[in-house]
């Protein structure tokens, strides 16, 4: 009776579950609003708090591997079963998903594609190849289970000792937010989301957390706030995440300016706005801005938001509009629509399109007497990283990958001799010095091993039996700090060096190429003079060796083009002086950056806690050209193996648009694409502007010998506007502009008159205001 009874009550209890369940709105099924009504207060917390607010209480625990559906995934929301709300699953990042390649009790390997650096990619200046890398890319997200890749990020490169650049585009607000716009839409052809980061001014890594940026509106809005605009509009990602940093007194994550009123309202962005993972302080002004989601998440974040609803600090129709947008997103995931992971990316096919895509964004500096495409029958190879090839940087731009393809592999694969007794002498010694440091995490930043040293008696001996030799200068970077200067400067061991691999080879008539295998901008001027050939090869991803000796051998004509400018003395840099010095400063002083406490250098901190960007919008080429300024190579250099010439343009107007036409035709010997380039003069008149501003760009298809390219190029009048911070309006100033064509901001070909009718092309509110201290 007992067990009958037992049964019975069972079989009761079920139906009344299931008669619940039927009158319980399901997401999907029900509309938004009937689930958001129905859902209690702990339900929309928790969907508004990651899924580390469950099991963790640790920052290591959660970064990294927050979540449990697909291991190594940076993060998850939270699942409501009742109301048919599954979890979704975020992860990095910007040059590939990162995911753990293993999981426990499983044979099989879950690799992913190592695609090139994010700076690489920018170089291409070829927005259809971006949107391709893009798309690989989110294949790999939706096949591996994963519902939002964390990327990309678009900041300007203001300082090129920012430790997070390779991971960004530009210095110029127009290539970057073009870029990061071709590179969501690609992935977003997967039907899975993007996360357009760090809005806004995540300018350097020392003290992220901690830092003030203090920027003016007319700066904010025309240089780190244009590249956000542009791809939100253009590409509307999924989600935006919010930067580590204060914007003028205030945390991005809870600025209700920055998050409503410009980016919803403004820009009329639709999607969720999250937190950088453990971005933000205050958890209820996180919520109150309209930043939807704070992630990982944690307890505490938990316990904040409900006592403040309890409290009548947080509005329910502010919660309830963050869960809506919330919940729009979640129909949009794959894992909502039922897609069960196949975890079987075509990875041969994503590798041959990295070796492909690398090549397009190196950059050829220099080029004496054709020294290259290389036509050595053996080289001698120095420099550490000519063995020990560096594909991409750390933290959450790192990829899991099957190998990495070293520049010897490379040479071997084309078939071309090295020594390989100088080879043996380098892999000793590299192992030698890595087996005396310590163990790193994938989150660390690669240590440079000291550069071993080559005498001149050493170097003459390889010279005698080498027809050409290769210097190779490596340098990593990575999220958390900012790059020191002996990593922006070579060491005096490499300069020691390549002076003598120079002069040996030099005094024998033998040719010297340098591969710079680095994250972005190191100095050159001191040295760039030693070598005959220089290839600006960035960190190309997996088949990095493969894509450098496609270019050295002339498999491919370079057609990169520098996407900043490059100094000749750091102190050149405009924001030098108030940006972060992170190897000038003592362990006293690092020590109350942990604190907080400002640093008080020629009575005012610098860097640790404000950023005080004084250069305002004269950032890269803009300071260089206006103020005269020699570089070392100028913001769109880039040499190629062919030469082409520019026909005399034409300049029209139409329905709002300035339309630049020409043709483009190779003059020289090999096949190659070519980067043509619009700047605009404004008349200067009634606004301070800079010499000069790219206002467009585009890159001709592969052109054979003789053939020729007729290139358009259309640009908005409405992109000529300048902020008036005065009166809180974009106005295009009225006058004579000049339209100047050109191969980089240094070789104008053309300049073109045209006639502009000035006027007020858009109000704006008065919103991000510097606060009074």
């Amino acid at each position: 009776m007992v067990l009958l009874g037992g049964a019975s009550f069972s079989v009761c209890s079920a139906q009344t579950a299931t008669a619940q369940e039927q009158t319980v709105p399901q997401l999907g099924k029900s509309s938004v609003e009937e689930v958001v009504r129905a859902m209690t207060i702990d339900e929309k917390v928790n969907l508004i708090i990651g899924f580390g607010s469950t099991f963790t209480t640790s920052y290591s625990a959660a970064i990294g591997n927050s979540g449990d559906l697909v291991p190594g995934a940076a993060g998850q929301t939270n699942a409501i079963p009742r109301l048919g709300i599954p979890t979704t699953v975020l992860a990095d990042g910007p040059a590939g998903l990162r995911i753990n390649p293993t999981r426990e009790g499983d044979p099989n390997t879950y690799y992913c594609t190592h695609f090139p650096i994010g700076t690489l990619l920018a170089s291409t200046w070829n927005l259809p190849l971006v949107e391709q890398v893009g798309e690989a890319m989110g294949d790999e997200v939706r096949q591996y289970g994963v519902d939002v890749l964390l990327a990309p990020g678009t900041n300007i490169h203001r300082n090129p000792l920012c430790g997070r650049n390779f991971e960004y585009y530009s210095e110029d607000p127009l290539l970057s937010g073009e870029t990061a716009a071709a590179m969501i839409s690609g992935i977003q052809k997967n039907g899975v989301g993007t996360s357009l980061k760090h809005f806004v001014a995540n300018n350097q890594e020392t003290n992220r957390s901690g830092t003030n940026a203090i920027i003016d509106t007319r700066t904010l809005r025309e240089i780190y706030l244009k590249p956000f605009e542009i791809a939100a509009k253009k590409a509307q990602p999924w989600t935006i995440m919010t930067s580590y940093n204060k914007l003028n007194g205030t945390y991005t994550a809870e600025r209700a300016d920055l998050i409503t009123e410009l980016l919803r309202g403004e820009w009329g962005f639709e999607g969720v706005v999250m937190t950088d993972w453990y971005g933000g302080r205050n958890f209820p002004a996180i919520i109150n801005s309209g930043n939807d989601m704070i992630q990982p998440g944690h307890p505490m974040q938990v316990a904040a938001i409900k006592k403040a609803i309890r409290q009548g600090d947080l509005r329910m129709d502010i919660i309830d509009q963050n869960v809506t947008r919330i919940l729009q997103y979640i129909m949009q995931t794959p894992r909502f629509q039922g897609y069960v992971a196949t975890n079987k990316p075509d990875l041969k096919a994503h590798a041959q399109l990295t070796r492909e895509a690398a090549t397009e964004g190196m950059v050829l500096l220099k080029n004496l007497k054709n020294t290259l495409p290389l036509k050595a029958a053996k080289i001698a190879l120095f420099g550490n990283t000519s063995y020990d090839f560096m594909a991409g940087g750390s933290g959450s731009g790192d990829v899991n990958r099957a190998y990495t393809v070293s520049l010897t592999e490379g040479l071997q694969n084309a078939g071309i001799a090295y020594d390989t007794e100088l080879a043996a002498d380098y892999q000793k010694y590299i192992a030698d010095e890595k087996a005396k440091q310590d163990e790193k995490t994938w989150f660390d930043v690669k240590e440079m091993l000291p550069e071993r040293a080559v005498t001149l008696d050493e170097a003459r001996q390889y010279a005698r039996t080498s027809q050409l030799a290769i210097f190779t200068v490596g340098r990593s970077s990575g999220e958390g700090r900012d790059r020191l200067h002996d990593e922006y400067q070579l060491t005096d061991n490499e300069i020691q060096a390549l002076k003598n691999v120079c002069t040996a080879f030099h005094q024998q008539g033998k040719r010297v190429v340098v591969v710079l295998n680095i994250p972005g901008v190191i100095e050159s001027a001191s040295w760039n003079q030693l070598p005959d050939a220089i290839l600006l090869a960035w960190m190309g991803g997996q088949e990095g060796g493969n894509s450098v000796t496609d270019v050295l051998t002339g498999k491919v004509s370079p057609s990169g083009k520098l996407t900043m400018s490059w100094p000749i003395n750091y102190s050149d840099v405009p924001s030098s002086e108030t940006y972060v010095k992170p190897d000038l400063f003592s362990a006293e002083d690092y020590e109350k950056i942990t604190r907080r406490q400002p640093i008080d250098l020629n009575g005012r901190d610098t860097g640790f806690t404000d950023g005080h960007y004084d250069e305002g919008i004269y950032v890269g080429y803009r300071y260089y050209d206006t103020k005269g300024i020699a570089v070392s190579y100028p913001f769109g250099y880039g040499l190629s193996y062919t030469s082409f010439k520019y026909n005399k343009p034409t300049v029209t107007k139409q329905d709002g648009n300035i339309i630049v036409t020409l043709d483009v035709k190779n003059t020289g010997k090999a096949a190659g694409k070519e980067v043509v380039q619009v700047y605009v003069s404004a008349p200067g008149q009634d606004m301070d502007k800079p010499a000069k501003e790219l206002k467009g760009f585009a890159k001709t298809r592969l052109l054979g010998k003789g053939e020729t390219e007729t290139v358009s190029i259309t640009i908005p009048e409405s992109s000529l506007a300048s902020f008036n911070a005065a009166d809180n309006t974009w106005v295009l100033e009225n006058g004579t502009y000049q339209i100047r064509v050109a191969a980089s901001a240094a070789d104008v070909r053309y300049s073109l008159p045209i006639d502009i009718k000035g006027r007020i092309t858009e109000q704006c509110r008065p919103i991000l205001q510097m606060e009074e201290k």
